[in-house]
């Protein structure tokens, strides 16, 4: 079962597709020969038919009721002995048999009634020499009227060697010409199969090309039914690069932010100040190392997040942050309002919706006056996809002119420096979106007349 198992798909294929061909091609040698022996068997039944009738109106039964073969005969194999065509009457108390049974044994043939007929073989018969041959016999019973209506019963007989020639050199021709044809229908299977299985050898030489370093990604030209699993494939390995890309630009950014604070506490170190003095400095320093460290972790947590994840519903999580934000900023009596579809699903991390719902929340919170709209729309998905999900986020507040927002959305970056925060917030957001290869847009909200962060999520595999 192992080897069966680890069998290629060309090798599976061809040989499930030759078993059928074979099975095909061997009902179809069957059944033309089935076919060709019936034909000849009644080709033959016809020849002993009119054989028979013709030796019944040619023939005559004198006064003792003997009987009188034509003459001459109707056919001269009648006359000679082992020709392998015969004829024998039999009735009542009387018995002819043609000339050319001579030192045969005919099968016996019962006696029939006045108008049947029968066509019978083949049947065994035994020669002077002791040596069994076969023979069709065609019987049929009669009345003779002019010998005061006796019953007669007329056989003719001949050989099956005939047929048998005639089936054996049919049979020859016809398995060697379907052998023929099933060497080329193998061969032009080989073709098809090596032309159909193209492309999957092109999915495994790029594959090789990608695992060698020789080539970044799988190419997008292959047949529709491979697509989704090149995609796949390709998500996957732009997955992993990004999120060994983010991992060294975390520790890198981690070694050089920590590095100003350490040569803070060394020049202070080496300045000889006041132990009062020392440790205010390098109480502040070791802090600002935590807030460092402490988001750096945070993001290099969420460099990466699962490609296939279950589909995580939108609109418990919504209303538990926000039940959160609306006590924390009960003094501004800022409400949040929801415009959701109950259908709509994250396929991701719970974490990255967390994340991505509580940034955009927040900053809402912060800078509204009294109002914040989230509203979450399901894209209809295309065949083969999951649907995308698009989650617009908007307030009251003054609003990010147009000319500001791409400085906005630098790390780092607050709108204004009197409010508290850190300036991340909206960086970690851009992440997320484009970790999930997702949209986001900032714009003036229609309604409320203050900022709105629109962040969508495509269709995806």
């Amino acid at each position: 079962m192992g080897g069966w198992r680890t069998l290629s798909l060309q090798t599976r294929q061809l040989l499930a597709a030759s078993l059928a061909l074979v099975a095909f091609l061997g009902l179809t040698g069957y059944a033309l020969d089935r076919a060709f022996m019936e034909t000849a068997q009644n080709a033959l039944r016809e020849r002993l038919s009119d054989l028979a009738i013709g030796y019944l109106q040619e023939s005559e039964l004198d006064r003792v009721r003997s009987f009188i073969p034509p003459d001459p005969p109707l056919d001269s194999r009648f006359m000679s002995p082992g020709s392998g065509l015969y004829a024998s009457v039999r009735g009542e108390g009387m018995r002819w048999d043609s000339a050319s049974s001579l030192g045969r044994s005919l099968p016996p043939v019962e006696f029939l009634e006045p108008g049947a007929m029968r066509f019978e073989g083949p049947l065994g018969i035994i020669d002077a020499r002791g040596t069994e041959n076969s023979v069709y016999a065609y019987s049929m019973g009669v009345v003779w009227v002019s010998a005061n209506d006796f019953h007669l019963t007329l056989s003719v007989y001949e050989d099956a060697a005939q047929i048998q020639d005639q089936v054996s050199v049919f049979r020859r021709a016809l398995w060697g010409y379907l052998g023929l044809a099933a060497l080329l229908l193998v061969l032009l299977q080989i073709l098809v199969l090596r032309w159909s299985l193209l492309p999957l050898r092109n999915v495994e030489r790029e594959l090789s090309r990608v695992r060698h370093g020789h080539s970044q990604r799988l190419s997008g030209r292959h047949p529709r039914e491979l697509e989704s699993i090149t995609e796949s494939i390709n998500s996957l390995i732009e997955s992993e690069r990004s999120h060994l890309e983010r991992s060294r630009n975390t520790l890198s950014d981690l070694a050089h932010s920590l590095k100003t604070p350490l040569a803070v506490m060394r020049s202070r170190l080496d300045a000889d100040p006041s132990h009062q003095e020392l440790r205010a400095d390098v109480a502040a320093q070791v802090q600002r190392m935590n807030e460092i460290v402490s988001y750096q972790l945070s993001r290099a947590a969420r460099s990466g997040h699962a490609l296939y994840s279950a589909p995580i519903e939108i609109e418990p999580r919504a209303e538990e942050i926000v039940a959160g934000l609306e006590k924390v900023y009960a003094g501004k009596g800022v409400l949040c309002e929801f415009e959701m579809d109950a259908s709509a699903r994250f396929h991701g991390e719970l974490g990255d919706l967390q994340e991505l719902l509580g940034n955009l929340l927040e900053n809402a919170f912060k800078w509204a006056n009294r109002r914040v709209l989230l509203s979450v729309q399901v894209e209809p998905a295309l065949p083969n996809r999951r649907p995308g999900v698009i989650f617009t986020v908007d307030d009251d507040g003054p609003g990010i002119p147009a000319d500001q927002v791409d400085r906005m959305l630098q790390r780092g970056v607050r709108g204004d420096e009197r409010v508290q925060g850190h300036g991340i917030g909206l960086s970690i957001v851009q992440d997320i979106v484009a970790a999930y290869r997702g949209e986001l847009t900032v714009e003036k909200a229609p309604e409320l007349g203050g900022g709105r962060f629109r962040v969508r999520f495509p269709p995806a595999f």
